[in-house]
């Protein structure tokens, strides 16, 4: 079902970003960052077997030579891994220990001879062992199944028959019987451990182990607590499956590449930003008055240089202007007549302009425009002052609305 919705919800991503093209179809792998799944009960369980030296520490074991208090162990477990990091292990531990004492015997049963006074002891413990185990390597540095090397703690309990070596009165070994003793340990150690192949496992087990201890000395009881230090050398078997699985999760398709149309869309945004910012600098910008230009002439009669007469096309445009006028009564009107000042002299230039305005006044009059309605003058400069090149558009005659 969750595969399902996180299917559902690529799909729908890529609907929305891809939508003119091919859809594509979600894959599925496994995620180890999202840790690793629990295997059936039936699953990665293992058998071991080892064999090693322990030394044997009781309050009166330094009165025996060193090399004398080493002897064998050997263990069968059978095991399973819960996890990659945590496990668990049953089985039968079997150990020999060697120490020195101040009383006899336990029980009925004879130590071996004294050594400066103290008895030679030899027992042989054995029985049920539990341990809990946790992987360090897997859980520092993750889990990989090719891994060649691994570091695992452990931590249990045992509990021990206790059985030991009967002389008879000439110091003569008999055998081993029951010391009618049940001891209880508590045990701690660190197997490294080599894969030799995906089934089999080679390690050293180094374990430390707090054992109840027999009456050791006189008039003692039975509460003493003595230490053993062993290593051992053991071969596992790993049953099937094992190994782990991570999570699987989708992985959904890369998206279209929208860099391009990402660097468009910011560079049109900023460009919006700038006009926007000279828009406002505009509306802030203080109102400029601008005079008024002066209303055109209602028309302009241009005449040839040193000329005051009016030509006929001259003429119609006159009468063109008398009908507007006429048209207009209560609108007053002036006719000015021009010269340029570039050439000629003032006294032919002003006899020009009275001239050129007279031609234009008589002209409309004999249109039928009432003296009243106009008044006649001249100006004595420039009509344009456009420089000596446009001399011609100074020598003229304007009709236009008195201001």
């Amino acid at each position: 079902m969750k595969k399902s919705l996180i299917a559902l919800a690529c799909a729908l991503f890529m609907g929305q970003g891809m939508v003119a093209q091919t859809s594509q179809e979600v894959t599925y792998v496994e995620d180890p960052s999202q840790g690793y799944l629990f295997n059936q009960f039936k699953d990665n369980w293992f058998i071991t077997g080892e064999g090693g030296i322990n030394i044997f520490f009781s309050p009166n074991d330094s009165y025996r030579d060193w090399k004398d208090r080493w002897s064998p162990t050997a263990s069968l477990y059978v095991g399973k891994w819960f996890s990659p990091i945590i496990g668990l292990r049953a089985g039968v531990n079997w150990l020999k220990v060697k120490g020195m004492s101040d009383v006899k015997s336990i029980g009925n049963l004879y130590d071996e001879p004294t050594v400066d006074g103290k008895w030679k002891q030899k027992f042989v413990h054995v029985g049920p062992v539990f341990d809990a185990m946790i992987n360090v390597t897997n859980w520092l540095c993750g889990y990989h199944p090719g891994r060649k090397y691994n570091l695992t703690v452990y931590g249990g309990v045992g509990c021990y028959w206790t059985y030991a070596r009967q002389y008879d009165a000439n110091n003569n070994s008999t055998s081993y019987k029951d010391a009618h003793d049940r001891i209880l340990a508590a045990r701690g150690g660190i197997i490294n451990s080599f894969n030799v192949s995906k089934q089999v496992q080679l390690s050293l087990d180094v374990r430390f182990t707090a054992l109840d201890n027999h009456r050791d000395e006189k008039g003692g009881d039975w509460n003493k607590t003595s230490y053993d230090l062993s290593a051992n050398i053991g071969v596992t078997y790993l049953f099937k499956k094992r190994e782990w699985n991570a999570p699987i999760i989708p992985v959904c398709p890369e998206p279209e590449n929208c860099d391009a149309l990402r660097a468009r869309l910011q560079a049109a945004d900023a460009r919006i930003a700038d006009l926007e910012a000279q828009l406002q600098a505009c509306l802030d910008r203080p109102t400029e008055i601008v005079e008024a230009a002066p209303a055109a002439p209602l028309a302009t009669i241009y005449f040839p240089i040193n000329v005051s007469k009016l030509t006929k096309e001259d003429v119609r445009v006159v009468q063109a202007c008398a009908e507007v006028m006429k048209a207009n009564p209560d609108t007053r009107y002036v006719v000015t007549g021009w010269a340029d000042n570039y050439t000629g002299n003032d006294r032919i230039n002003v006899n020009l302009r009275k001239n050129r305005a007279a031609s234009v006044e008589k002209q409309l009059l004999k249109s039928g425009v009432p003296a009243a309605q106009f008044d006649t003058t001249i100006n004595n400069g420039n009509l344009v002052d456009m420089g000596e090149k446009f001399v011609a558009l100074d020598r003229a005659t304007t009709i236009q609305v008195a201001e």
